[in-house]
């Protein structure tokens, strides 16, 4: 079917009480691994790119890719630009077939992020756009961070005075590989759920045990990104794979590895985040 944009999913799944699994993806093989592990388990799903995916291949590389495998399957698929640097990148992701588009102003002053958050909006021009206030920790791409947490209260104004359709919470998550076991402040989120009416999405999900994603997801959580996991999931089966037949030089044979690799691990999350059976 044709992409649809994130907007239509994360409604449905704020109403059905689960969250719809955002995964970034880096190349065809995680890109199909993740469209087919959806279609396997009937659920919508979105597939992310990052500004830092996006310098190894063009915006309409991915558009173009990730439009013709949704076209092949029957549930519902998004493409997301996850973690936007620029407004220019916005447009250029919109204008290539992306169907939702997320800006990342959280290390700028709440003023300087409303600012930047409007304008893509504004450009956006119906298209749901994400956002985030406050800072999840650790490294997305070249940028690092320290985690500073989202305030109820300016959540409200920046919420109001953008016009997101979904909003990014810090709580705790971090980005890439936790270093000991993340503890997340539930009462935090509980407090934005009561003030903020629309999706809330969970960033740097790797690595979060399972009972505090399920507790989060009950909370009003309705999407749930997911990076590091899947990275590591097709390395290691490329590796293994290589391993195995270390005279190998056809990439089909050990990047299908890797595709394998991803597409179990994917068909688990869905699973975590209740989407399965909800396309």
């Amino acid at each position: 079917m044709p992409l649809v944009t994130s907007g239509e999913l994360l409604h449905k799944a704020q109403q059905g009480g689960y969250a719809v699994a955002a995964f970034n993806v880096e190349n065809m093989e995680m890109a199909q691994a993740v469209v087919a592990a959806a279609q396997e388990l009937n659920a919508p799903v979105i597939v992310q790119t990052t500004s830092g995916t996006l310098k190894y291949a063009p915006p309409a590389v991915f558009a173009g890719m990730v439009e013709r495998l949704a076209q092949r399957v029957s549930v519902p698929v998004a493409l997301h630009l996850d973690h936007g640097s620029s407004l220019a990148l916005a447009v250029e992701c919109k204008q290539a077939g992306y169907t939702s588009l997320m800006i990342d102003g959280s290390t700028l002053p709440l003023e300087g992020n409303i600012t930047l958050t409007r304008s893509v909006v504004e450009a956006a021009g119906g298209l749901p756009v994400e956002a985030e206030l406050g800072t999840v920790g650790g490294k997305e791409d070249d940028h690092e961070a320290r985690p500073q947490y989202t305030d109820p209260q300016e959540a409200v104004r920046f919420v109001r005075e953008t016009g997101i359709a979904s909003f990014a919470v810090a709580i705790g998550t971090a980005h890439g590989v936790y270093q000991g076991v993340p503890k997340l402040d539930i009462g935090r989120l509980e407090e934005i759920r009561a003030v903020v009416s629309i999706p809330l999405v969970l960033h740097g999900t790797s690595g979060v045990p399972h009972e505090q994603v399920r507790a989060c997801i009950a909370r009003g959580i309705c999407k749930v990104n997911y990076a590091t996991e899947l990275r590591i999931a097709f390395s290691d089966g490329v590796k293994a794979a290589l391993a195995a037949k270390p005279d190998a030089f056809d990439p089909k044979a050990y990047l299908s590895a890797g595709r394998e690799a991803v597409r179990m691990r994917v068909l688990d999350l869905i699973r975590l985040c209740g989407a399965d059976g909800n396309a």
